[in-house]
């Protein structure tokens, strides 16, 4: 405190104290204001290295999955080890018969499986052991087990006669029968079943050649290889006639996912990228095919997705990859954003760290998709009206919540890129309610991918851009197989017994949904 007799007696010096002094406390009250602003980037950066750790952690541990994934098996694990240990019980047979059953009722066997017979005879049943009279049948006791035979080989010999005439000496003789690989000796079935294991069963070529060999056949992982080559260029006319189908459509589900490609002579991989195409619009109630295309690129471009889509006009389901949107500059493509990405921002903080906020957002968008659980199916019309009428409302609320939540948070936090996620894209995440075409999101492509992933961890990476280009061919057509509801393995028999032969003009003839009747509906 400053005491009177040490004040000035000039007026002037007396005015500039207080000016000072307002001075001062002001460079103060800006280093506290820094040193706050310090602090909370700090904070939010610790927050951000917190969620980036349990995320990592999750991606290690277990599989990025919006469910209880790993509590379920464990109880499936559980469940499967009591299991295992009531079969190894022994079977007691009850004195009395039970009043009431002790297990679920058992199914009966299929009855499409080849049945053996094996008749078990007494040793004496032509004449009584007793009396030494004829014996006769009463009846006969049977019951049914199920036995697993391991799948076998099996050589087709083609036998064809030569017939000469005893007079001119003409000779007759059956043409060779068309073989899927000239002069190959594998047949359509095996052409078929190893390319459906690698890609569709996850069995890298080297493992079904340990495999084979436990039957005793000695097929050599390279020569497996080179069938598998010459299969997918067999196919690849289909391929063309699939890509041509899925871009007639108006609307598409589109993404990518990488690929590990072995780099030749390097001994590293480099990161190519699987891009997959689906035209799926059974939700919407038409019933044109279904039908999905991969292509195999060595980079991510955004060149690549622009050449795949050159001859498509309507309406792009896909996520926020900045390649698209030359295509949407355009103006003969809309983008239609996915409501499971925008969920997924959210998620990811609810699983690090759940609080009300996350909470309510995962709420919010949940209440959007219980819109959509009662139109699956239904005309165009029918679901935008639905639409229109119960979703439009909780979009628009949905806007006013993450629009005053965004307000009261640092623009640096994860929570604030989530809320920005989606209202940057808020257009995009709304056409699918003025279009009743549109889904809600793109789950059909992630369920077309879910295969690639699986596979992708058994056989690590492609070993050359070749052979990505190779698996984006048989990924089409069992994944487009699978859409039709088609047997893969089934079908590519069918096909490649036929494909060698079949008029390149009319190759439509072969798709999955033009032979469907004519093979087993996959189970």
């Amino acid at each position: 405190m400053t005491s009177a007799s040490t004040l000035p007696d000039d007026i002037e010096a007396l005015k500039a104290m207080p000016r000072e002094r307002d001075a001062q406390l002001e460079r103060m009250q800006n280093v506290v204001d820094s040193q706050k602003a310090a602090i909370a980037t700090g904070k939010a950066e610790i927050e951000h290295l917190k969620l980036l750790i349990a995320k990592l952690r999750r991606m290690q541990f277990g599989r990025k999955s919006e469910k209880l994934d790993h509590q379920i098996e464990q109880l499936e694990l559980r469940l499967e080890e009591l299991e295992a240990d009531e079969g190894a019980t022994p079977v007691e047979i009850p004195k009395t018969p039970r009043t009431a059953p002790e297990q679920v009722q058992r199914k009966p066997l299929p009855e499409h499986l080849p049945r053996e017979i094996q008749t078990h005879l007494p040793e004496s049943y032509q004449t009584c052991t007793e009396c030494g009279a004829q014996m006769k049948q009463l009846g006969e006791d049977v019951s049914e087990q199920l036995e697993y035979v391991p799948a076998s080989f099996r050589v087709i010999r083609h036998v064809r006669p030569r017939f000469a005439c005893s007079c001119c000496e003409h000779i007759a003789q059956a043409a060779a029968p068309s073989r899927p690989i000239e002069r190959g000796m594998a047949g359509p079935g095996l052409l078929a079943h190893v390319p459906v294991s690698k890609f569709a069963d996850h069995l890298p070529l080297y493992r079904q050649s340990v495999m084979y060999a436990r039957e005793g056949v000695e097929l050599d992982r390279s020569l497996l290889a080179k069938w598998v080559g010459h299969s997918a260029a067999l196919l690849q006319p289909l391929v063309n006639a699939l890509r041509l189908h899925v871009m007639a459509a108006t609307k598409l589900h589109a993404d990518d996912t990488p690929v590990p490609v072995l780099a030749p002579g390097a001994g590293k991989t480099t990161t190519g990228r699987l891009w997959v195409y689906v035209r799926d619009d059974r939700a919407s109630g038409d019933m044109t095919p279904p039908a999905v295309w991969f292509i195999y690129t060595p980079d991510r471009k955004g060149i690549h997705p622009q050449e795949h889509l050159e001859s498509f006009s309507g309406t792009l389901q896909a996520d926020a990859y900045g390649g698209y949107q030359a295509i949407y500059e355009t103006g003969r493509v809309a983008e239609a954003a996915c409501w499971a990405h925008a969920r997924r921002q959210f998620y990811e903080l609810h699983a690090a760290r759940p609080n009300a906020l996350n909470t309510e957002a995962l709420s919010r968008i949940g209440a959007l998709y219980k819109v959509e659980e009662n139109i699956r199916g239904k005309p165009p019309d029918e679901r935008r009206a639905y639409r229109q009428q119960h979703a439009r409302q909780l979009l628009d609320q949905l806007h006013a919540w993450l629009t005053t939540a965004l307000e009261t948070l640092s623009r640096k936090s994860d929570t604030s890129r989530a809320i920005l996620y989606a209202l940057n894209r808020w257009d995009a995440l709304t056409r699918y309610c003025e279009d009743g075409c549109l889904e809600i999101d793109n789950q059909p492509v992630e369920r077309a991918l879910r295969g690639v992933a699986i596979g992708r961890r058994n056989y690590l990476f492609a070993g050359a851009d070749s052979g990505g280009e190779r698996a984006a061919a048989i990924y089409s057509l069992i994944g487009t197989a699978k859409l039709n509801n088609v047997e893969p393995e089934a079908y590519l028999r069918f096909v490649l017994a036929r494909v060698a032969d079949h008029p390149i003009n009319r190759i439509g003839d072969l798709a999955p949904w033009a032979v469907a009747a004519q093979l087993p509906a996959r189970t």
